[in-house]
C-alpha cells in the first residue's frame, strides 16, 4: 500500500506539537485513545497530520484548558447537534459552579482560621483546630 502524497499543509508529529503547544506523546496519547484519528505516514514511518487534525487537537487543548475530560470531549467531537453539546456544557458548567461553591466555603474557613491565630504558643491553635474538624 503507497502513503498518500505529501500535502503542501502537511505537518510532522514535531511541526503539530510545537505549533498547538501539545506534547508530542500527548498527541500520540490521543491517537491510542481514539481522540485523534491515526495519521497517515511517509514511506519513512513518520506521522503526517493534516490542517484537521490541527484545528481538533486545538479544539481538545482548549477543551482541557476549561476542564473537560476526554469522556466528554469524545461526546462533544462526535456531537450531531448544538443541543447535544449544549446540555453537556450546561452539565459541566453546574460541576464547575458547585467546585466554586465548595471552595469558597472552604477559603471562608480557612481565612476564619487564620485571623484567629495569633501564631506564637498558645494552648490551642485554630489552624489546627480547623484542620481537625469535621467536615459540615
Amino acid at each position: 500500500m503507497r502513503p498518500p502524497p505529501r500535502h503542501p499543509d502537511a505537518l510532522s508529529a514535531g511541526e503539530l506539537a510545537r505549533r498547538s503547544g501539545v506534547n508530542i506523546e500527548t498527541i500520540r496519547y490521543y491517537e491510542r485513545v481514539g481522540i485523534l484519528p491515526t495519521p497517515p505516514r511517509t514511506v519513512g514511518g513518520r506521522r503526517i497530520y493534516d490542517p484537521a487534525a490541527a484545528r481538533r487537537l486545538g479544539f481538545v487543548r482548549r477543551s482541557r484548558e476549561l476542564g473537560f475530560g476526554l469522556a466528554q470531549i469524545r461526546v462533544l467531537l462526535a456531537s450531531a447537534s448544538c443541543a447535544e453539546a449544549k446540555a453537556l456544557a450546561e452539565d459541566h458548567l453546574a460541576q464547575i459552579r458547585a467546585k466554586m461553591a465548595d471552595l469558597q466555603a472552604m477559603e471562608r474557613v480557612l481565612a476564619d482560621a487564620v485571623d484567629r491565630c495569633a501564631g506564637g504558643l498558645q494552648p490551642h491553635c485554630p489552624v489546627i483546630d480547623a484542620l481537625s474538624a469535621a467536615a459540615p
